[in-house]
């Protein structure tokens, strides 16, 4: 057997269960899944994993099947240098055996260690680079980066700063150890998109968990978690919690700052309900912790973001847009932090729009599940950020329609911004869960087609439970941090076969339905 360098350190980990949930402790490096999925990259997995015998494997997530399947997710060293685009997930089957490995790195690393470039350098290129305001470089790690070609030497350069609409940025900017090329770059704040109970602004009157002490209310959950909710005041760094002699949270219009808190609120507890109820998954960590969300956040602000850095959502009161404060968009952000606890699909390029894409996902699917008669649901994001019917910051049934985003799958879709390379994932998922006929209301993609689709062609829909679950196991499952669109299909497919078989009706909407957006 070759030598192989492996360690496992203890990290969140996950259970998802295609019978009754079975939820997981986080492993320890001697937890048994753990070992064997080791024992298997250092055996049988090796070439596959394409082992060099100086990787170190680093164990952040555990899925386990009702059936005793084991699928550990892994972050990938070589020679001590963190991978970017390494990471993988070893499957076992419920004997112990081998089954596969997901992964995106396609090529053995064999690289020369000395940088030609050094952290300085790299770290003023990134400043360069950087192009948002009081830019502050945080840190510069020399990696292995292998999310596309070739693995080769780069440095990691984090740099802080503000975006021009107000924005908080933590980027990173990959830069080349040998020639300071800019290889990619994502950011940690990962917002809904460059625009825009408790008695709520969009949801009518619901109810909302509060915290009794003494005489004083807090807007504090602690049936979830113990999320919460603050006001920035119309700042960007104090945080006020909400508090009151009452536990009546707002009057339904912006004349009241409790309003937004409130659909705040309500837009956490709905994200939490549908992740338990649905998924068995429990907070955003799947460790029973809640996050916190921020109203109020700067002035006229026309955006919201999840941060992982804070653990927390915030919220802009909006300019042209009405308070960014909507339930679709509650969920939007939260599921931003499933993401990055699971398959981390790495901020930019096509990864970039599958991240963006699976946040649309659940943001509408936590819209169908709070079913609220006051924000009908429905495939549109952001509607009612707009005073406009019918008017939307995406449309899942027809991306284009927002002016930018892609119908359809091409090879250039990995230049666009994340949120509108997340558009064909978005057709996808609404024709595989609702179908179409002859083109309507969803048009299919044809030969040529980019940016608008004009098919007519007709799929039939599995409903959106099934397509939510499959995606979501493919999510916390099947894909890593660098999966593009044709991975995306792959591990839809796997996860679909896990659910329903291989031979199934729904395995074979998914083939369709990615077929109908342009990935064969």
């Amino acid at each position: 057997m070759k030598t192989f360098a492996l360690r496992a350190v203890a990290a969140a980990a996950l259970a998802l269960s295609l019978g009754a949930p079975a939820f997981a402790a986080a492993p320890s490096a001697d937890h048994p899944a753990v070992q064997r999925a080791l024992a298997h990259l250092g055996g049988v997995a090796f070439q596959k994993a394409h082992g060099t015998g100086r990787d170190g494997f680093v164990a952040r997530d555990l899925v386990v099947d009702a059936d005793g399947a084991e699928h550990v997710r892994f972050d990938r060293t070589f020679a001590g240098l963190r991978v970017i685009g390494g990471d993988l997930v070893v499957h076992s089957r419920g004997d112990g055996s081998f089954r596969g490995v997901s992964q995106t790195l396609r090529d053995l690393i064999q690289i020369d260690l000395k940088p030609v470039v050094f952290a300085q350098a790299a770290q003023r290129e990134a400043l360069a680079q950087f192009g948002a305001k009081n830019g502050a470089v945080q840190s510069a790690e020399l990696v292995v980066y292998a999310r596309e070609g070739k693995p080769q030497l780069a440095w990691d350069v984090r740099v802080n700063g503000v975006r021009e609409d107000g924005t908080p940025s933590e980027a990173h900017l990959i830069v080349a150890a040998t020639d300071k090329v800019l290889l990619d770059r994502w950011d940690d704040i990962q917002t809904i998109d460059d625009v825009g109970t408790g008695k709520t602004l969009y949801s009518g009157n619901v109810s909302l968990h509060d915290q009794l002490s003494g005489s004083t209310y807090t807007l504090k959950d602690s049936t979830r978690g113990n999320h919460y909710v603050v006001s920035m005041n119309n700042g960007t760094s104090t945080e006020t919690t909400y508090t009151a002699t009452d536990n009546i949270w707002g009057n339904n219009a912006e004349s009241s700052s409790e309003t937004v808190a409130a659909d705040a609120a309500y837009g956490q507890n709905m994200t939490w309900d549908y992740y338990k109820n649905t998924f068995g998954r429990s907070g955003i960590a799947n460790d029973g912790a809640g996050a916190r969300s921020r109203v109020h956040y700067s002035s006229n602000y026309d955006n919201a973001y999840w941060s992982d850095s804070c653990f927390c959502m915030t919220y802009g009161d909006g300019s042209t847009l009405n308070p960014l404060v909507s339930l679709d968009v509650a969920g939007h952000e939260m599921t931003h932090g499933v993401t990055s606890r699971t398959a981390n699909l790495t901020y930019s390029r096509e990864s970039g729009g599958l991240n963006e894409a699976t946040s649309d996902i659940m943001g509408t699917m936590v819209e169908y599940y709070a079913n609220n008669a006051s924000d009908t649901p429905d495939y549109l994001i952001g509607e009612e950020l707009y005073n406009t019917t019918g008017k939307a910051l995406r449309y899942m049934y027809q991306p284009s329609k927002d002016g930018a985003s892609a119908d359809c799958w091409y090879t250039g879709l990995k230049r666009l911004d994340v949120h509108y390379s997340s558009g064909p994932a978005n057709h996808f998922y609404y024709m595989l869960a609702e179908g179409t006929t002859a083109g309507s209301p969803s048009k299919t993609c044809k030969s040529g087609n980019t940016k608008t689709a004009t098919g007519t062609g007709t799929l039939v829909g599995i409903g959106r439970d099934k397509a939510a679950k499959i995606w979501y196991r493919a999510l916390t499952v099947y894909m890593t941090s660098s999966t593009v669109y044709s991975g995306a299909r792959t591990a839809t497919i796997s996860a679909a076969t896990d659910l329903y078989g291989a031979a199934s009706t729904e395995v074979a909407a998914v083939k369709a339905a990615w077929s109908a957006i342009l990935v064969n």
